[in-house]
């Protein structure tokens, strides 16, 4: 079989989808911008230079979304004899104002030069990774409420689990490719139930405190940038109180419905433990 080229090798999706390959016998290479464990191969999505050596021999690549030297890397990719690429983009491209925003320009961007190469193209748009609750787990630790500027805003919480399944999937089964895929959570959930259901893993009640979008945003100064900090803002704004579309995607492409919150918070729990 070919061999595929999994970038973004020190993310948990990566990793996941790595483990997925190993065990199923699918010859792959696990590539990063700072590899850090044997066998990994340095490529660095926004260095031209380390592509060609990364892409010898690929038939396929798990991509992540970079778009700083995409053109370049899909020029590698082709003259490598690359036959289909899969996509980790976003959900937030299906928005109206997506080439605008700084939480989806990149994502379609890569798209783009994506879809207007030679190379077959599979695109996974995952909602709201779970895994950004790990951004309270600073809050927890330290014994203060996490801050909430939208305790009622919405989101469709995937587990990066059910990500690498969907993109073993596509990347192993040739019906699948060449679509693009929304993926999502189980529950459309807000960030209060969220916090509840982490309660509940860890076993104790999670505090939070509402603040002003204002305070929010110069709480996170020096950690998000201020466009995307806006970005972030406008879309909680947008979804609060109204929950999100949510779809089966997950079942489809890997056969079990999609892990539930729950299951994410029981997975992670001592990531929230003093």
């Amino acid at each position: 079989m070919s061999k595929i080229l999994v970038t973004g090798g020190r993310g948990a999706i990566a990793r996941g989808l790595s483990s997925l390959l190993a065990a199923a016998g699918v010859p792959h290479r696990l590539a990063s911008r700072e590899p850090d464990k044997p066998g990994t191969v340095h490529c660095d999505l926004t260095d031209p230079a380390t592509f060609a050596g990364a892409l010898a021999g690929v038939r396929s690549v798990f991509l992540y979304a970079e778009a700083a030297a995409v053109d370049a890397f899909v020029k590698e990719a082709v003259t490598a004899g690359v036959e289909h690429v899969v996509l980790l983009s976003s959900s937030s491209v299906l928005a109206p104002d997506a080439a605008d925003s700084p939480l989806a320009a990149s994502h379609l961007a890569v798209e783009e030069a994506l879809l207007a190469s030679p190379l077959r193209t599979t695109l996974l748009r995952p909602g709201s990774f779970a895994s950004n609750a790990l951004g309270w787990a600073w809050s927890l630790k330290s014994g203060r409420p996490v801050h909430l500027p939208y305790p009622g805003s919405y989101c469709d919480p995937v587990h990066e689990s059910d990500i690498a399944e969907a993109a073993f999937a596509v990347l192993t089964d040739p019906s699948l490719g060449g679509r693009a895929y929304h993926l999502t959570g189980p529950q459309s959930l807000t960030f209060a139930t969220q916090l509840a259901i982490l309660g509940d893993a860890v076993g104790r009640p999670i505090p939070f405190e509402s603040v002003s979008p204002g305070q929010w945003k110069s709480e996170v100064d020096g950690y998000i940038p201020g466009p995307y900090a806006e970005a972030l803002l406008d879309f909680w704004a947008a979804t609060d109180g109204l929950p999100v579309e949510i779809t089966d995607t997950v079942e489809q492409l890997t056969g079990h419905p999609a892990r539930t919150f729950e299951t994410w918070s029981a997975d992670h729990a001592d990531a929230f433990r003093s």
